[in-house]
């Protein structure tokens, strides 16, 4: 199942197109232990397999931004992720 196009973002990362989101509620980990935000992306054309970025921003108050977002994709994609292929998701550990 894709991302849903509604609350998504598009971004623009090396002249690929992509979809990304934040949950609107946390998760049982992030309101038990404090875990941090959780970010899905996607590649907007192709389906491949996604992106989860784990995150160490502990709540809302706490912005992301598209440019910590391209950042990330890149060091993503670096570490291995293939976005236009397809498989399992690919998590990628984030500290700010």
């Amino acid at each position: 199942m894709g991302i849903p196009k509604k609350g998504s973002r598009k971004i623009t990362v090396d002249s690929e197109n992509f979809i990304w989101l934040i949950r609107r509620k946390e998760t049982y980990s992030q309101a038990c232990f404090g875990m941090g935000l959780n970010i899905a992306v996607e590649h907007a054309e192709e389906s491949g397999s996604k992106l989860v970025i784990l995150t160490d921003k502990i709540n809302k108050l706490q912005s992301v931004t598209p440019i910590e977002v391209s950042s990330w994709i890149n060091q993503a994609i670096k570490a291995g992720w293939e976005p236009k292929k397809s498989g399992k998701p690919f998590e990628f550990i984030v500290s700010s």
